[in-house]
This record gives structure tokens, C-alpha cells and sequence, in this order.
């Protein structure tokens, strides 16, 4: 058994399944993940019915140095939406798009999780 610690993108990628499967269990489906794209990274790409959802997940083990939605500033939303634009100019969507923030706090088990659907616009 390997007990080195894991690393941050290990750590990363383990959320991100733990994310995508919640969003599953609330009705979302999986498109895509880890989508690059020029400007960016698009955490996860789900369907909402017919409203294609980039979401990006961010988790932080405690909110001592602030809450994960603060990190999704307005330069980092610039850079959401470009990828964004970029991922449909290859990925063409033909009904509406959003932008959801899933915020993560805590280590696994226990983890919570909020989720804010159309965080911000761009189409």
C-alpha cells in the first residue's frame, strides 16, 4: 500500500468526482470535465435539461481564511467565460448556458456543499 500523501491535483480530481456525482444526484448530467480550453479550465460541463452548466468547483478544508465562493473573483469569472466560449466554438449548444460556483468545504466524509446556480452571466 502507498501511504504518500496525496497530491494537490489528486486531491483535486477526488473532489471534483465527489462534486459531479452530487450535482448528479440533484438531476445533472455529466458532459465533461477538466475541459481546457484557451484562457482556462472548465471544472465540470453538465446538462440541466436542455441549459448546458459549467461549474466550477472549488473546496477549501476550512472557511478560517475564507468561504471558496470568495475565490471565484471577477478576473477569474473573465477567464470562466472565455474558456467558456472557447469550449462552444468547438462544443456547439444549441439552448441557454450558465455558470454555477460549487463551493465544497471540509475532508472526506465530511463534506458539504453549496451550490449557486447562475452565478454569473455572460450570454
Amino acid at each position: 500500500m502507498n501511504n504518500r500523501p496525496q497530491t494537490a491535483r489528486a486531491r483535486g480530481s477526488a473532489i471534483e468526482d465527489l462534486a459531479a456525482r452530487w450535482l448528479e444526484q440533484r438531476g445533472l448530467a455529466l458532459v465533461g470535465r477538466n475541459q481546457h480550453a484557451k484562457g482556462g479550465e472548465l471544472d465540470l460541463i453538465m446538462e440541466d435539461g436542455d441549459t448546458l452548466v459549467f461549474v466550477e468547483v472549488k473546496h477549501r478544508e476550512t472557511a478560517r481564511y475564507g468561504h471558496p465562493l470568495e475565490t471565484v473573483t471577477a478576473q477569474k469569472q473573465r477567464r470562466l467565460i472565455k474558456a467558456a466560449r472557447t469550449y462552444l466554438a468547438r462544443e456547439p449548444h444549441q439552448g441557454p448556458c450558465r455558470f454555477d460556483i460549487l463551493a465544497v468545504l471540509g475532508t472526506p466524509p465530511a463534506l458539504t456543499f453549496e451550490w449557486v446556480q447562475a452565478a454569473f452571466d455572460a450570454f
